[in-house]
């Protein structure tokens, strides 16, 4: 994978939240066109991790580097321009209630750019087109099942031709059927448009579909990294544990007034 063009890259990241260190440390790379899956359970860091990949977090120390610059260093404008060649698709789609489908997804071509209207409508159209929804622009979030706000979550992400795109828990709270069309539309749009994902996920059937690599997180840090293949049949009994869902094993739960909270073993 070396000799693949790096998209981003994340050099010893580490950040800490009222004393506790969420992030210990963390390094990995983005290739150029794939499709990388950062999995763990739940309070890992991955959710953490994919704030900074976005530049929402600032860290303690290290960096992320995306197209050549460190992030983290920018100033505004600076980070203005980055930003502009990655979308995001949101846990739960995000999508602006008081606003149409056809609204949402031309948000950032309004903001953005000087196309025109007759322009920026026939984009939109173009984008719903891509996850199904063509005859949906005028339909208000409210109106739609999670599935499809989602896939307009999706269409909205897609609408500046980004170069990469994130994805925080697209499947989460989906039944398996609606989960496999976001599944199969991260691939086919990944595909079609040439686009480098970093998709953030604990569903395990969405990992082993749509994945060319896969990182797993587990106490702030990276403890494996690989192919679907070799993740699947690591030794490590952190990553078995996880990928089978054995409740029985190094990654241990109790059950608290709270729910059920992760105890680290270190």
């Amino acid at each position: 994978m070396e000799n693949k063009e790096v998209s981003i890259e994340v050099k010893d990241l580490v950040k800490s939240f009222n004393g506790r260190t969420v992030l210990n440390g963390i390094n990995l790379k983005v290739y150029k066109g794939e499709t990388l899956v950062i999995m763990g359970g739940s309070g890992c860091g991955k959710s953490t991790l994919l704030r900074h990949m976005i530049g929402t977090h600032k860290p303690d120390s290290g960096s992320v580097i995306i197209k050549g610059k460190d992030i983290t260093a920018l100033n505004e404008s600076e980070f203005d321009k980055i930003r502009k060649i990655y979308g995001m698709v949101f846990q739960n789609a995000a999508l602006y209630d008081s606003m149409t489908v056809k609204e949402n997804i031309a948000l950032a071509l309004r903001e953005h750019t000087r196309l025109a209207p007759d322009i920026i409508d026939i984009m939109v159209k173009m984008k719903l087109e891509l996850v199904g929804l063509r005859s949906f622009e005028n339909f208000m979030p409210s109106e739609l099942s999670g599935g499809m706000r989602r896939r307009v979550g999706l269409a909205r992400a897609i609408s500046m031709d980004p170069e990469i795109v994130f994805y925080d828990e697209p499947t989460a709270g989906l039944d398996p059927i609606v989960a496999g069309v976001i599944d199969k539309l991260i691939l086919d749009l990944s595909k079609k448009l040439h686009i480098t994902s970093v998709v953030v996920t604990h569903d395990m059937k969405s990992v082993f579909s749509i994945a060319d690599r896969v990182v797993m997180l587990y106490d702030g840090k990276v403890i494996a990294q690989g192919m679907v293949g070799e993740m699947k049949n690591s030794d490590d009994p952190r990553v078995k544990q996880f990928v089978t869902g054995n409740p029985d094993g190094p990654i241990q739960f109790f059950r608290s007034g709270e729910g059920y909270l992760e105890e680290l073993t270190k």
